[in-house]
């Protein structure tokens, strides 16, 4: 059969733009979002008066109080998890060749709220505050931050261990998965059974996983961590293309598969604690995310990993807004958003994915 030499080249080039049409298309509905997460709520801002804010020739001081003081924190913060969580999601499906890995479905997420319950009942990081944002604020959120990550670490060893038993399903990977949530989600109930009012209703305030609580005082170390995490993710796509190959094809390839696994679950790891530790458990971000962008730009991770990052953001950002407005005056948790939205979407995943 002929082939016309100009013909795969151009096929592949238009392959190519209707990726990079998507991604562009997710970084406009981030924007969109951004400025109706700070719009809408409690007072309503247009959303002309929201830009007029960022940019700093606002001419209401009023609208500058509220933009300023208590949304956009909270709107950087959805953005900024968002992506965390996405992009955790993408690693860990990427590198355990599980489809329905991510820091909620692996435990790793209760692993962190098990540890910031450890550090507000027992260490005394938590109190009672009254604040603009929220009535209960961590008072350490370092310590917090810390002892989550050292939890998250210990799921994430259980986790690979079970990954290097030979013959071990996805099935199996999932089920330790569970275990581990009701493993540590026991342990965060044991620890409220013998705390006093006020570290009770820190832990549970803060389970409530929210953006909500955001403070700019927070923003700095999510915004390291998180940018950190996603340049080393970027950085090692090639690596991550080869593993989704085979183990032994990237083998093959150079891939230091073991290096590479257990340095992407730290990473992953330390991003699902850090957003754990400050805003609470958001499930199904990193479960949803990777499998939307992938019906969009496909498994390349070149394009999956900012497009994930990018429908991550959407995702807490569209959460965000419609929790002010569904039941105002009341404020829904971001958490209960995701999962009512994220939960559906993920069965009609399945469901195509199966018809297929």
């Amino acid at each position: 059969m002929h082939l016309n030499q100009g013909t795969v080249p151009e096929d592949y080039r238009a392959y190519l733009n209707r990726k990079v049409r998507w991604i562009l298309l997710g970084l406009i509905l981030v924007f969109v979002f951004f400025v109706l997460a700070i719009s809408v709520g409690a007072v309503a801002i247009p959303p002309l008066d929201v830009v007029q804010s960022l940019l700093g020739i606002s001419s209401s001081d009023k609208w500058d109080r509220i933009v300023w003081n208590v949304r956009l924190p909270q709107a950087i913060a959805a953005v900024v998890a968002g992506i965390g969580l996405a992009i955790a999601g993408v690693a860990m499906q990427s590198i355990l060749r599980n489809p329905i890995a991510s820091p909620f479905t692996l435990g790793i997420s209760s692993a962190g709220a098990f540890g910031a319950a450890v550090s507000v009942i027992v260490l005394g990081a938590g109190t009672m505050q009254s604040t603009v944002a929220s009535p209960v604020a961590i008072s350490n959120p370092y310590l917090t931050t810390t002892v989550a990550f050292i939890f998250c670490m210990i799921a994430t060893g259980v986790i690979l261990a079970i990954s290097h038993i030979k013959g071990a399903s996805p099935e199996v990977m999932v089920l330790t998965g569970v275990a581990l949530s009701s493993l540590f989600s026991a342990g965060v109930m044991f620890l409220q059974y013998f705390s006093n009012d006020a570290q009770l209703a820190a832990v549970v305030f803060w389970t409530f996983g929210d953006v909500g609580r955001a403070t700019w005082d927070m923003l700095p170390l999510m915004v390291v961590v998180v940018g950190a995490g996603t340049l080393y993710f970027i950085a090692n796509r090639w690596n991550y293309n080869a593993i989704d190959a085979g183990d032994e094809t990237a083998r093959g390839l150079g891939v230091n598969v073991t290096r590479v696994r257990l340095a992407g679950m730290t990473v992953a790891a330390v991003i699902s604690a850090v957003i754990v530790a400050l805003l609470g458990v958001i499930g199904f971000v990193g479960l949803v995310c990777p499998h939307m962008m992938r019906r969009l730009v496909g498994d390349d991770q070149r394009y999956l990993i900012p497009g994930s990052a990018i429908a991550g953001a959407v995702l807490l950002l569209a959460s965000d807004t419609v929790a002010r407005i569904i039941v105002a005056p009341y404020i829904l948790p971001v958490a209960v958003l995701t999962a009512f939205l994220g939960a559906p979407v993920f069965i009609y995943l399945l469901f195509r994915g199966y018809k297929r």
